[in-house]
């Protein structure tokens, strides 16, 4: 027999919405024309930045990579403080404005957990004032269901080290019946270090990458799937119906 499912801890960007491409990368240039900046970061651009983890992190390097080699200085600094700031603006008002929905199937599966009494949490590398703004302006009556957040800001160390889901199994004090609902290999390598088994949800990001990348999940399907949108199965155990359910997501625990 498997664990009894407990628990299910909730990657946000690109899992919970599809915020990268029509989102974050959308304030993040809208930043970058406040300050008179001549960068631009396309779709193909953008996907190569998210090997860096958090958005501070990924215009820090891309301004590291603009220098041409040039240390870091007091005026860059101030800069990307501001950058920062200006982003978390345009995010803001992106969500707002309601543009970036739930993925299909997402506030269902977070209903039925809330239901059957599960915990749930989000762990990301996304500021504390992202999540707020996620869960003010998409997640609507589901923002209730988790039991708390682990962001960006609250660890040292971002995704891809599992630091994020380390503090959130402390804090639940769960060790077994966890899940992790994931869509990137860098998510999926953070969770699968801190021992958390690792459902993949494919987003519009990490559909390019090749399934070998996402070896270590137990499971890969290209959504949670609706009655009018049922899912595929990539890999991992058939799910009848086509739509993801908690009695599924227990077949994809270890077995005791």
């Amino acid at each position: 027999m498997g664990e009894p499912l407990r628990a299910i801890l909730w990657d946000v960007d690109g899992t919970l919405a599809e915020t990268e491409l029509a989102g974050h990368r959308l304030a993040f240039n809208a930043a970058f024309a406040d300050h008179d900046l001549p960068w631009r970061w396309d779709r193909h651009t953008y996907r190569r930045l998210l090997a860096v983890g958090g958005g501070r992190e990924r215009i820090a390097a891309w301004m590291e990579q603009q220098r041409v080699g040039n240390g870091p200085s007091d005026q860059g600094s101030a800069l990307l403080d501001r950058l920062v700031a200006s982003k978390k603006r345009h995010y803001g008002a992106l969500l707002q404005r309601g543009q970036l929905p739930l993925r299909p199937g997402v506030a269902r599966l977070i209903a039925a957990a809330a239901s059957a009494g599960l915990a749930q949490w989000i762990v990301t590398t996304s500021s504390r004032s992202a999540v707020q703004a996620l869960t003010q302006n998409s997640l609507g009556e589901q923002a209730g269901a988790f039991s708390g957040w682990i962001c960006g800001d609250d660890v040292e160390r971002k995704k891809p080290d599992p630091e994020g889901y380390r503090l959130a199994l402390a804090r639940m004090d769960l060790a077994a019946g966890v899940l992790a609902v994931e869509d990137s290999p860098q998510g999926l390598a953070a969770a699968t270090a801190a021992g958390v088994p690792t459902l993949i949800t494919l987003s519009e990001v990490s559909r390019s990458e090749p399934l070998e990348a996402f070896a270590a999940a137990v499971a890969v399907v290209d959504g949670l799937g609706t009655e009018q949108q049922p899912l595929t199965v990539l890999r991992g155990p058939a799910c009848p119906g086509g739509v993801a359910t908690l009695s599924w997501l227990e077949q994809l625990l270890p077995s005791s």
